[in-house]
């Protein structure tokens, strides 16, 4: 708790800070106009509006990826507000701008109400809570539904676009109240998105908050220049969009350590009940079987009967617990997972009623939970052979073709099945979902009187 007081304390210091430099030199700004430097380059603007563009969409697309880890309503809001501004950007003020020098009328009014849009979106987002069920196209479906109000507005626009006001305050000229009431909204939207953001970082700590209020903090002076100094014309290029472009770089190193942060998290919570999965459905299950022959010996059951079964549960449980540590502590290649097979095959095999043979590529390489379900799936596939094949002889393969694709194959020489007519058991079954859980295709042949093959062709 203490650690978080000091963490805000330094956010609000730096707050304070940021926000006197910049209203002193808006002061400055203000009071000498000599200082005000205003620059006729359509070509720099145009450079300056697609970076911010496309560190608009960036910052969109990372918040889309934490909204897909955690659902959340701010996410959704703050990602279709981001996507909303640059794509307003790109239509409305660049693509117009490209060889023909000043901004139409309409279109430059459609960028403005374009922007506003997206912050009201960004500046409404930090006061919302909870998670939407509705996550598939959610943030799609509301950038969409902007687009359609925007293409709306524009058409309107070009409708009246003999009676709009100039967007740009000429030497001799007042600005035009429209400009001034739409530019202090912009302004007003800035400064709650800052208020909204540094509340939301006092009460739930989110990394990502302080570094959108120091942003937003930015804009909003970008804002503040605009209606005190406006600008000569649609092609010139001044101190406020050098403020934007430096929030924009700010907001996306912010987004992208959040972002990565939330992607650690869930791989952690994703590893975690995996681990757990793999020790229910095998390490478990050979302790419980310990302790079921041990409760028969306790009972008086024949210790010569017993003590067969308990020398065999106590082998496989070991042999369990060593591809655990193998496999779940490999980060890459195959060495382990080859040898643990392998020492799985021998003890399948150790009383000679079932012949395998392995052949694994020794170039192939597998990720940690591919490994993992793959031994499972041989595992079970082998179990099934054994159990219910009446085979002599099985063939497990696990190699890559020459394009890349990686597969593995179970087949053997014993009765088969009819496949169409008989249901899957829970073995099948079991072995399709662990292909699925790693994106791999499973895919299962069996002819009566000529043997079963399954194969499993993993992800590229």
């Amino acid at each position: 708790m203490s650690e978080r007081r000091t963490e805000l304390q330094a956010w609000l210091w730096g707050e304070v800070l940021l926000t006197g430099l910049l209203g002193a030199s808006l002061a400055l700004f203000i009071a000498y106009p000599v200082l005000r430097t205003q620059y006729d380059d359509p070509q720099l603007l145009l450079v300056l509006k697609t970076a911010m563009a496309l560190a608009g969409v960036l910052v969109a697309a990372l918040a889309t990826v934490r909204f897909s880890v955690e659902g959340r309503r701010v996410d959704l809001l703050l990602a279709s507000g981001f996507l909303v501004g640059s794509l307003s950007t790109v239509g409305f003020a660049i693509i117009p701008m490209l060889g023909r020098g000043d901004l139409p009328l309409p279109e430059g009014w459609a960028a403005l109400l374009g922007g506003l849009l997206g912050q009201a979106l960004v500046a409404i987002a930090p006061f919302l809570h909870g998670r939407t069920r509705m996550r598939d196209w959610a943030i799609a479906n509301s950038v969409i539904a902007a687009g359609v109000v925007l293409a709306i507005a524009w058409a309107v626009l070009h409708a009246h676009a003999s009676s709009l006001p100039a967007l740009t305050n000429p030497p001799g000229s007042s600005l035009p109240p429209a400009l001034t009431s739409a530019l202090a909204v912009q302004a007003l939207l800035y400064l709650l998105a800052v208020l909204g953001w540094g509340r939301r970082l006092a009460l739930s700590g989110d990394d990502l908050a302080q570094w959108l209020a120091l942003g937003f903090t930015l804009q909003l002076f970008a804002s503040l220049h605009l209606v005190f100094t406006p600008l000569r014309g649609t092609t010139y290029v001044a101190e406020g969009d050098f403020l934007r472009l430096l929030s924009y770089a700010l907001v996306l190193v912010g987004a992208w350590r959040v972002i990565r942060s939330a992607e650690f998290g869930r791989a952690v919570a994703e590893e975690r009940a995996r681990v757990a999965r793999e020790i229910h459905d095998g390490l478990a299950q050979y302790l419980f079987a310990l302790s079921t022959h041990a409760q028969m010996l306790e009972a008086g059951a024949p210790i010569e009967e017993v003590a067969p079964k308990l020398k065999e549960t106590a082998a496989l449980a070991q042999q369990e617990a060593r591809f655990a540590i193998l496999a779940l502590s490999s980060a890459s290649g195959t060495a382990p997972f080859d040898a643990a097979l392998r020492r799985y095959v021998e003890f399948l095999t150790a009383d000679g009623e079932l012949e395998v043979e392995l052949d694994v590529d020794p170039a192939i390489r597998l990720a940690p939970d591919e490994q993992i379900e793959i031994f499972r799936i041989v595992q079970e596939g082998l179990g099934n052979v054994r159990r219910h094949a009446k085979a002599t002889r099985a063939e497990v393969v696990i190699g890559q073709r020459p394009f890349g694709e990686r597969f593995v194959t179970i087949s053997d020489d014993g009765e088969g099945f009819d496949g169409e007519g008989s249901p899957a058991g829970q073995g099948l079954r079991n072995m399709r979902k662990r292909a699925e859980s790693i994106e791999g295709g499973f895919k299962l042949s069996s002819v009566p009187g000529r043997g079963t093959a399954l194969e499993v062709v993993l992800r590229t």
